[in-house]
């Protein structure tokens, strides 16, 4: 008699279908119900495998897609681990220009999953023939049989999370969400999963975590593209010192924009009392969550979906570093005396 096993085919059949926490400690004394939507629960550890199965498999219907091709990809790390590991299952070479603000745990996963990775400089214009936009454009142009993803400004971007996210949480909450709180940066994810929220109840609040140094939250409220906001910051896949068309601007309701440091700790801190291991971008997260509080955001009623877009192993060499935490100046004094009795017992 033939006995079934119950297993999946390859890692790809795990994509999405992320659980909701709630989140216990990290939001006390804040009025409200506080969930995290952790997307380190996809097997690349990030939402990012949401948009790379997506818009791979839209291709290959397309039939722009064949075997033994070569996708290249702009990406801050985690787009770019998500599409070598879909390029390993079905086939393709796969080619990433890639930041140099990007952790060095993030360029090596890229590299050990048979990535060829190109590492550009992080603090350039946009527009610069070294910036890792113009070399993804670049080596697209001069490899034959290769499709350039292009996630800043590829609708599918948009449409992997308005076709899962969004649903997803709006099942998981059995519509009864109020706000939503997400990072924004190629603005796929918070753009598809507010779509798709607010085609179910128009009233739910879309709220944005911009950074400083980056020039969204400027834009959102005033349409003008001020190049005086871009300088440079640490935290890695949110803001964007360019205009985003995967972000829909209107859409989101509110931006805050949360510092390095703040963000840093806070990523630590949910560590700590969640036991979530999450990166430095849920810390962003969860920092928003704070200041949307002070300024009166939420209420007893509220049921507030935060979502977190990455697991803490790609943040080892920064975020959980002690000694990068310090060489950046983000340890407070209680922190430095830890970090000396450590240095002490060593």
């Amino acid at each position: 008699m033939e006995r079934k096993i119950n297993a999946y085919n390859n890692v790809l059949e795990l994509i999405g279908n992320t659980p909701l926490i709630k989140l216990n400690k990290v939001t006390e004394g804040i009025e409200g119900s506080f969930y995290a939507k952790v997307e380190a629960f996809n097997p690349g550890h990030s939402s990012k495998d949401r948009i790379a199965l997506h818009i791979i498999e839209e291709a290959e219907k397309k039939g722009i897609l064949s075997p033994g091709d070569t996708i290249i990809e702009t990406t801050s790390g985690n787009t770019g681990f998500s599409l070598a590991m879909v390029s390993i299952i079905k086939g393709y070479s796969c080619i990433l220009a890639v930041s140099s603000k990007s952790s060095k745990d993030k360029i090596d996963m890229l590299r050990s999953m048979g990535a060829k990775v190109y590492v550009c400089p992080a603090h350039v214009s946009a527009d610069d023939e070294r910036s890792y936009y113009n070399v993804a454009k670049r080596l697209h142009e001069e490899t034959k049989g290769s499709v350039y993803i292009n996630q800043y400004f590829n609708q599918l971007n948009v449409d992997a999370h308005y076709k899962s996210t969004g649903p997803e949480i709006w099942k998981q909450t059995n519509g009864t969400i109020t706000h939503l709180v997400a990072c924004s940066g190629t603005g796929g994810t918070i753009s598809g999963t507010a779509k798709y929220l607010k085609e179910q109840n128009p009233n739910i609040r879309i709220l944005g975590v911009d950074a400083f140094g980056s020039v969204l939250k400027k834009y959102h409220e005033t349409r003008e593209f001020d190049k005086n906001e871009i300088y440079p910051y640490r935290i890695e896949g949110l803001g964007k010192n360019l205009i985003p068309s995967a972000t829909d601007f209107d859409s989101i309701d509110k931006f805050v924009k949360v510092t390095d440091e703040q963000s840093a700790h806070a990523a630590r801190e949910i560590t700590k009392k969640e036991g979530l291991f999450v990166g430095y971008t849920s810390g962003a997260v969860l920092q928003a969550i704070k200041q949307y509080a002070d300024e009166g955001e939420f209420d007893a009623e509220s049921v507030v979906i935060a979502i977190f877009p990455d697991h803490g192993s790609r943040y080892m060499s920064k975020v959980f570093s002690d000694d990068w935490m310090n060489e950046q100046g983000f340890f407070d004094s209680i922190n430095q005396e830890d970090v000396q009795k450590v240095e002490m017992i060593k």
